[in-house]
């Protein structure tokens, strides 16, 4: 393992690689498309990091939330639609969505008689609103649970393999 940058302000990437144990020669070899010179470029913020480039660093350093904050903070179109997702626990996660869940299932009847005349009035607004938010965080919490698996495949804790044929086994049954 190389030496750790004595560099303050160091973007996400340029930590990333670091908490990866790799220095960037090897950091360029293990993701095959990135030279070192423009690693360093990237790591600084002297050239444009573009999505693949992302996707690249976030398998070598095993680290699948990058993709999420490229999206978040350097994407227009991602700025604009992709909620931002922070990594936590299974159990936090669960809670979160439940929670939701458990939210929208009391307002339901609600979002009926709001959207049941394809029109939503002045004095609809707040309650649709609302019911809006719970839907968001919902989507928050899908996000969550899909990087949280994406990480625990990444760590190696879940095979991909055998999720996949789970999965596929799964969708046969349907």
């Amino acid at each position: 393992m190389g030496k750790r940058s004595i560099r303050e302000n160091k973007n996400i990437y340029f930590e990333s690689r670091e908490e990866a144990g790799l220095t960037r020669a090897q950091a360029s070899e293990l993701i095959g498309t990135i030279s070192e010179s423009r690693l360093e470029k990237m790591e600084t913020g002297k050239t444009a990091i573009y999505p693949e480039d992302v996707v690249d660093m976030a398998a070598a350093y095993k680290k699948p939330e990058l993709c999420n904050y490229y999206c978040t903070h350097e994407c227009r179109i991602g700025q604009e639609s992709v909620p931002e997702v922070k990594a936590a626990s299974l159990s936090e996660i669960v809670l979160g969505m439940l929670s939701a869940l458990n939210s929208l299932d009391r307002q339901k009847d609600r979002l009926i008689d709001i959207t049941a005349d394809g029109e939503i009035t002045e004095d609809e607004l707040p309650d649709f609103v609302r019911i809006q938010e719970q839907l968001d965080q919902i989507d928050l919490t899908v996000e969550s649970l899909k990087l949280w698996m994406a990480s625990t495949i990444a760590e190696g804790k879940i095979d991909k393999k055998v999720l996949k044929e789970a999965t596929d086994k799964y969708r046969t049954k349907k």
